[in-house]
């Protein structure tokens, strides 16, 4: 588990990682560097989920070896499918990243929402629902690696 006790917010219990993949984890299709060597270190704490509708096909091979559970959503309605997996999950212990529209419920519904600002850019709606943006996806799943981080940022 990822815990960080918050002050003024309370103690985060983080035993779900959900992220995006396409913007997120990965630009056209490929995994950013050092993405998989985080997860894997990020797994031995909480379980780690990939959402995504896979747009170039190459999710799974691209994920081959990375300790993480990968859903393969429908191309419509993305929104409220992340949103709905991170609620039966128990949003109160899900953390999760995103950058994109598609991203924005699942952010909002997490008990910890991060958005990333990568190649893609970020929707503005993922940016305004999270609780924090980190400029890559290796500075954000550092953050989460690094609680104290975390506590720097959203202390209030």
């Amino acid at each position: 588990m990822i815990e960080a006790a918050i002050p003024g917010r309370g103690v985060l219990r983080i035993r779900h990682l959900v992220l995006d993949y396409n913007g997120t984890l990965a630009c056209d299709g490929r995994i950013f560097a050092g993405v998989k060597e985080l997860l894997n270190v990020l797994a031995e704490q909480a379980e780690v989920h990939v959402l995504t509708a896979d747009t170039f096909g190459e999710a799974q091979s691209e994920l081959e070896g990375a300790p993480c559970r990968l859903s393969v959503l429908p191309a419509d309605n993305q929104d409220a499918a992340k949103a709905e997996y991170v609620k039966r999950l128990g949003a109160d212990g899900t953390a999760c990243v995103g950058n994109g529209r598609n991203d924005q419920l699942m952010l909002e519904a997490a008990a910890l929402g991060i958005a990333v600002i990568q190649e893609e850019g970020a929707a503005a709606d993922a940016v305004l629902s999270a609780d924090v943006v980190c400029k890559d996806i290796v500075s954000a799943l550092e953050l989460l690696r690094n609680s104290l981080r975390l506590v720097a940022t959203l202390r209030s």
